[in-house]
């Protein structure tokens, strides 16, 4: 199991001060010595800003790019290798939507969002098309459509999450978060199990070490610091190698092919395995199947990850798409998105990659040691119309809260 990131949470400002960077760059140092130390490996730090919108909030959308790279340079100063600068909420005035991929031209390790539903404000119906329409712009920046891999549009997201691009800080005392690639955790408790409940007992009892482990070494890297550990986003998030591989560890409950028969209740047991784990929760703590980033995944490239996301945790993740896939296909797929996470009260996000030149069934390759090949998937077409294609807010409620 490695460490995919520390993420630290400070309270920034515009114009940009370095203490808070230079703060959170000493921090991070601290606990990736702590953990390394302890027997880890740890792939990135990060640093994640409140909501971009409310750190311009005096300053307006127009300074958002420099803002943006005025952050990268500090933080390249201080050895933090991503940044996120949280979503675009709903309540904030569209042209911040709009410069969004101003920000993604002009910057090389930044991440952001687009919140199209939350509890509180429901499923926003002009904040699903502006997220659709942005999707469609940065797909057009640089070369090959990866730069969509910095933008995610989320629902029901909290602060916290120490996965980009869903990251942000929800104000105050600097947060601490690790994020774990732990698939091979499930690919081993599965691997070794003559049972369903072997193999959660095992799984359970790895993850639940493993974050004692964690955060007994995060604390004391933070003794001496005015921070706090907010705790551990368990996702089982995968890597381009079989073993590595929550493709791998879903197949080895007996699937003949993720994607096949028996794929939901598969994803659903590891799913809850993980669920049932004690520990410092914060984020997602879900079943990650971020196709770019799973070899078996990829090789199997299966439509229908959003229903399987409707039991597993994180949403559509690093999905590659036909260039010419339209708005309205995108905000379609969105509209499902948002209304998942709030009917199931949990946090979901779509990350949407379409790929320019690239038709359904062509082959994707990045050249980005975290992603690996596989296929362009298709979409159904067809316009959104009548009520959907209003300017509203649609409440939503949970079918819990439905039944008090």
């Amino acid at each position: 199991m490695n460490i995919r990131s520390i993420t630290a949470f400070p309270d920034v400002s515009y114009p940009l001060e370095s203490k808070s960077v230079s703060e959170a760059g000493e921090v991070l140092r601290a606990v990736r010595e702590a953990l390394t130390g302890a027997g880890y490996t740890v792939q990135t730090t990060r640093l994640a800003t409140q909501p971009f919108p409310s750190v311009l909030q005096d300053s307006g959308p127009g300074k958002a790019v420099d803002f943006a790279k005025d952050l990268e340079a500090l933080a390249f100063v201080h050895e933090i290798d991503y940044i996120g600068l949280g979503p675009v909420r709903i309540d904030d005035p569209a042209p911040y939507s709009g410069v969004i991929p101003e920000v993604l031209a002009g910057t090389e390790k930044v991440f952001l969002g687009i919140e199209i539903a939350s509890r509180e404000a429901g499923l926003s119906l002009p904040c699903v098309r502006r997220a659709a329409e942005t999707i469609h712009r940065v797909s057009e920046i640089g070369e090959g459509g990866l730069t969509n891999m910095r933008l995610t549009a989320q629902a029901n997201v909290a602060p916290w999450a120490p996965f980009l691009p869903a990251s942000y800080h929800g104000g105050g005392t600097m947060r601490i978060a690790l994020a774990t690639e732990s698939a091979d955790l499930a690919v081993r408790s599965v691997g070794t199990a003559s049972s369903l409940e072997e193999a959660r007992t095992h799984l359970i009892g790895l993850i639940e070490a493993e974050a004692e482990r964690l955060e007994s070494a995060v604390k004391r890297a933070l003794n001496r610091f005015d921070a706090t550990f907010e705790g551990i986003d368990f996702s089982l998030a995968p890597f381009p190698e079989e073993a590595r591989s929550i493709g791998a560890a879903l197949e080895q409950l007996g699937l003949s092919a993720m994607g096949g028969p028996g794929s939901l209740m598969a994803c659903a047991f590891l799913a809850d395995t993980l669920d049932r784990a004690q520990f410092n929760r914060t984020g997602f703590c879900g079943l990650m199947l971020p196709v770019l980033e799973d070899s078996v995944l990829a090789e199997r490239a299966a439509e229908g990850l959003l229903t399987y996301s409707a039991v597993c945790g994180t949403g559509l993740d690093t999905i590659p798409l036909p260039g010419e896939v339209s708005e309205d296909a995108l905000a379609a797929i969105l509209l499902d998105v948002g209304a998942l996470a709030l009917r199931l009260d949990k946090p979901l996000t779509a990350r949407l990659m379409p790929i320019p030149g690239k038709q359904v069934g062509d082959e994707v390759a990045f050249e980005f040691e975290y992603f690996t090949t596989t296929r362009v998937f298709g979409v159904p077409e067809g316009a959104l119309g009548g009520l959907l294609t209003g300017d509203e807010r649609v409440m939503i409620r949970s079918r819990a809260a439905g039944k008090r």
